[in-house]
């Protein structure tokens, strides 16, 4: 990961005699990205392990504040790390770009069959890697794009996918052909969920409506962060964008006549006030109202989620690039979650695994009954996180996941 950027150039720009190997060697690393990508993953390890937000206090506040908007985060992040693989800051061409591209394609193919593996564990856990592997493909054609056409796609794919996604549902709601795809598709045979209409549509992650956050990602990517005006500008339009997302669905619950009444309906007497932020919203029991589109929950699925999340996400990582930056002492206190960050499959993973393995031990006296005690199991999982990223970065450039997955992509290198 270099610290140089700048905006991307054409592809015709870059003669094929002028491009780089694929697996050249990074001159540095964006710590900013690296501690953005750790609290993302510590930030998930709280939904997944920790007590319910429904404990209230300060503790609660923090958990329902990282409920999705970590995920989104990790989303966003992906985008990032796609543009890393394919040529920061101008995007690889020729034989490189070839070369590029398949690693992507190899790597969306291992994310998806780890993703359903690790599902195939039944936790409790929604994992999000069977999503990232569609997703990564379907983003990949836009590589060489430049950032502000990034973001225009972006932009448009948070305004119209999301309604998109609601009348797909509806559809798959009201009608079977759902089930005649699902009967046809060999991921379902495989997975043994409903395959891509799970990853496009009913899933906890649907391709349609997360696909704007790996395309902003990317779009991040190509600008130079090592300016501060650039981390200043980037911050202040993810605050306007976490405004009107989440400002803008309080202000349409209320000004809608009966949108919180139809909402508490829908998902059986949930916290609809909150429904502007929070997940305590819960999702609708017997089919989806047209007023859900005014929610902003965090996995709402709808057009201010989208924008409110995205908001937050670019926030977090402007203000993780400046501390980088500007905050010597604070950057080296905070070593250990940015080592998180550098091994975040390994991290990510190793928490499901973990978590399964563990349930029969804690997970019904702690979690289920939704009180303080899943603090301490938390609190343990992040401890054993940090210090392993901390002692393996100390002596490794990769996780150990991260490893493998670098040496199924060398296979890349033959590309002609």
């Amino acid at each position: 990961m270099t610290h140089d950027a700048s905006p991307a150039a054409p592809a015709a720009a870059l003669p094929e005699r002028r491009t780089v190997p694929c697996d050249a060697p990074t001159t540095g690393r964006l710590i900013g990205i690296d501690l953005a990508r750790g609290l993302a993953v510590l930030g998930m390890y709280s939904a997944h392990v920790g007590p319910d937000v429904t404990v209230g206090g300060p503790v609660g506040f923090l958990l329902e504040t990282a409920r999705g908007r970590s995920s989104a985060l990790f989303a966003v992040l992906a985008g990032f790390s796609l543009v890393i693989i394919t040529g920061r800051p101008r995007p690889r061409t020729g034989r490189a770009g070839r070369q590029a591209a398949i690693r992507i394609v190899i790597r969306a193919v291992v994310l998806l069959a780890l993703g359903y593996a690790l599902t195939a564990l039944g936790t409790e856990v929604d994992v999000i890697l069977s999503f990232y592997g569609l997703l990564f493909l379907s983003v990949l054609p836009l590589y060489r794009l430049r950032p502000a056409t990034l973001a225009l796609i972006a932009a448009f794919g948070a305004l119209v996918m999301p309604q998109v996604l609601y009348a797909a549902r509806k559809s798959i709601e009201e009608g079977a052909w759902a089930d005649t795809v699902v009967q046809a598709d060999p991921l379902a045979w495989i997975g043994g969920a409903d395959g891509v209409v799970e990853l496009l549509f009913t899933g906890e992650y649907p391709v349609l409506t997360w696909a704007p956050f790996l395309i902003a990602g990317m779009a991040v990517a190509r600008l130079d962060l090592t300016r501060p005006r650039i981390r200043s500008r980037l911050a202040l339009a993810g605050g306007l964008l976490a405004v009107l997302g989440y400002g803008g669905s309080w202000l349409a619950l209320r000004l809608v006549p009966h949108a919180l009444i139809t909402i508490a309906s829908a998902t059986g007497g949930g916290s609809a006030s909150s429904a502007w932020w929070s997940d305590t919203v819960g999702e609708p029991e017997n089919g989806t109202p047209l007023a859900w589109l005014l929610v902003a929950a965090p996995h709402s699925q709808t057009t201010l989620s989208v924008l409110g999340n995205t908001g937050v996400a670019l926030v977090v990582i402007a203000t993780c690039l400046t501390v980088a930056d500007r905050m010597p002492r604070l950057t080296r206190l905070a070593t250990p979650v940015s080592a998180v960050g550098t091994m975040a499959l390994t991290a990510y993973v190793l928490h499901i695994v973990a978590f399964w393995f563990l349930t029969d031990v804690w997970y019904l006296a702690a979690v289920e009954d939704e009180t303080m005690s899943g603090l301490p199991a938390l609190l343990a999982f992040i401890a054993a996180t940090v210090l392993l990223a901390t002692v393996w970065t100390g002596h490794f450039r990769r996780g150990p996941l991260e490893h493998l997955l670098h040496m199924a992509t060398r296979p890349a290198r033959h590309i002609k």
